[in-house]
């Protein structure tokens, strides 16, 4: 199985097990960056003995230099996505944050092509303007309003994993490794923004770390393989994962967000299937 494979089906995997992340953090019944942090200090609590027990913790000796970037991978795809992320999905549903989150895409096309000089194929341009029209129809729901907060928190959120991404794909350590460093310094910049206004532990931060920890390694091990911005295409897909979950528990689910997921899934399909390239000079 050749690399380009590889990293399509575990792009795949990572669809299905951040499909159903929304809704968790929708359910969330405590402070939001109480649950973010506990939820990603989980995460690396499951992490670093897979680390340690199969020594990938040497390539830190071999490349201490990395480690700041390491931080920085933490504080933008960890602590900044999971504020926006907790706070949208309150002041907003699980279903429009399952859909509004799938805009990393976008994101992905513009920071993967200047940082990664991953070429982008106009086929990727044609075929986003699918995924816009998808998300300005969740957002407005057909209306001329003015988007909610939530729904505006939550565009903010691709924003932040993607540059978190496009740091770790540079990282000369392996998806294990990284993952254990984004959750333990994201974790650790939630926990101390969550002191002031109390830490509250609910059981549903297992269930998020678990996903978190297992998502994100299938997640790093796609990217080494592919390009970001196809691999950002497949997971796109995911809400319809969050959207059978959260209409059987009562949201509910619009021809608006029909239409929108749709021109999204479309959209993602057709962009999945070009070639990853890189840039040339």
């Amino acid at each position: 199985m050749n690399k380009e494979t590889e990293g399509t089906l575990l792009a795949f995997l990572g669809m299905f097990l951040y499909g159903i992340e929304p809704v968790v953090i929708k359910a969330n019944p405590t402070n939001p960056l109480s649950f973010a942090a506990f939820s990603a200090l989980i995460a690396s609590l499951i992490l670093w003995p897979i680390v340690l027990l199969t020594s990938r913790w040497k390539e830190v000796k071999e490349n201490p230099q990395y480690i700041p970037r390491a931080f920085l991978v933490g504080m933008f795809g960890t602590a900044l996505a999971y504020i926006a992320y907790s706070y949208g999905a309150r002041l907003s549903t699980a279903i429009n944050a399952s859909l509004i989150t799938r805009a990393e895409v976008l994101f992905s096309f513009v920071l993967a092509y200047v940082f990664l000089r991953e070429k982008i194929a106009k086929h990727q341009v044609f075929w986003s303007f699918s995924i816009i029209i998808g998300l300005f129809l969740v957002i407005t729901q057909g209306k001329a309003i003015v988007p909610r907060k939530g729904d505006l928190l939550l565009l903010l959120v691709p924003l932040f994993w993607q540059s978190g991404h496009v740091i770790a794909k540079k990282l000369p350590y392996n998806p294990f490794l990284i993952a254990a460093f984004r959750n333990t310094f994201g974790g650790i910049l939630l926990l101390l923004l969550a002191f002031p206004s109390g830490l509250e532990f609910s059981k549903l931060a297992v269930a998020e770390g678990i996903i978190l920890s297992f998502g994100q390694v299938i997640w790093y091990l796609a990217i080494k393989r592919i390009n970001l911005s196809k691999a950002t295409a497949i997971i796109t897909p995911a809400p319809a994962v969050a959207i059978g979950v959260a209409t059987l528990l009562g949201e509910e689910f619009t021809v608006y967000h029909l239409v929108g997921f749709v021109l999204i899934t479309i959209g993602t399909f057709m962009v999945s299937r070009i070639k990853s390239e890189l840039k040339t000079a």
